[in-house]
């Protein structure tokens, strides 16, 4: 039987694959055999990614771009095209969190959360999702949201409101995009130790989030690998489109 989750020949474009939690999932692609391209302004972590994604059986290759603009987006699918000669995975991972309290919340700071969380991925859905569709070979892509979009998770007001938005997107998209073999789904990941959420991490909080998840801890970035794997193989998820897949320890299943 054929390895379901084989990725040989197919290249992944990760959009914030120099973050904790892209990063990981870089390497669960690699591994897998996938070209990785990973892309993001902060070309230091991204290197190391790639060392990662090397010692995991992988090829990969940095891109320096700033994901809110189109004009970088198309360059790095130029770049991508002409490293690989294709673009098969789209993953969408960049984030921008704030604590700020409604009532003193600035648009200037809501604009800027929106567009790392949501202009960015519309902007890649219609850069390499164009180019998916007239491909017309298939192609799958895979948007990060949050737990907190469904529902709203306190304090984070914009952050929860740009991530359901990505929900809505997501499942938009599935719908426009699967005439022609390409299909979009969400990961929903629960509560990691990356970077953006420690500063929201208050031993009170980390209270709160622990008695909300049933599995009683946080995840782990290596743990959202098997979802990116399989929501990029058409082998193993190809009739799989407009999902939300949850990987949050049950996070989402708790009600009191």
């Amino acid at each position: 039987m054929a390895n379901l989750f084989d990725l040989t020949g197919k290249t992944a474009v990760i959009i914030g694959g120099n973050s904790t939690l892209g990063g990981a999932m870089a390497v669960g692609l690699g591994g897998h055999g996938a070209d990785v391209a990973i892309v993001g302004r902060n070309q230091e972590k991204a290197h190391e990614v790639a060392r990662a994604v090397e010692a995991a059986g992988g090829r990969a290759q940095c891109f320096s771009a700033d994901a809110t603009n189109e004009g970088d987006l198309q360059r790095v699918l130029d770049e991508v095209l002409a490293w690989t000669g294709r673009c098969d995975v789209l993953m969408n991972c960049p984030g921008k969190n704030s604590t700020t309290p409604f009532f003193d919340l600035k648009m200037d700071e809501w604009d800027a959360i929106m567009d790392v969380n949501l202009k960015s991925v519309v902007l890649a859905c219609q850069v390499f999702g164009k180019y998916m569709v007239e491909r017309g070979e298939g192609g799958s892509i895979i948007n990060i949201s949050s737990v907190s979009s469904e529902p709203p998770l306190s304090r984070v007001f914009t952050y929860s409101a740009s991530k359901a938005a990505v929900n809505n997107v997501t499942k938009f998209l599935a719908k426009e995009f699967a005439p022609s073999r390409v299909r979009v789904n969400a990961i929903i990941p629960g509560f990691f130790p990356a970077e953006q959420n420690r500063k929201i991490l208050s031993p009170d909080r980390v209270d709160a989030i622990l008695r909300h998840t049933p599995m009683n801890r946080f995840g782990e970035a290596e743990e959202l690998q098997g979802a990116a794997v399989y929501l990029a193989s058409e082998k193993a998820s190809g009739f799989v489109t407009g999902s939300l897949l949850r990987v949050d320890g049950g996070f989402g299943a708790m009600t009191i």
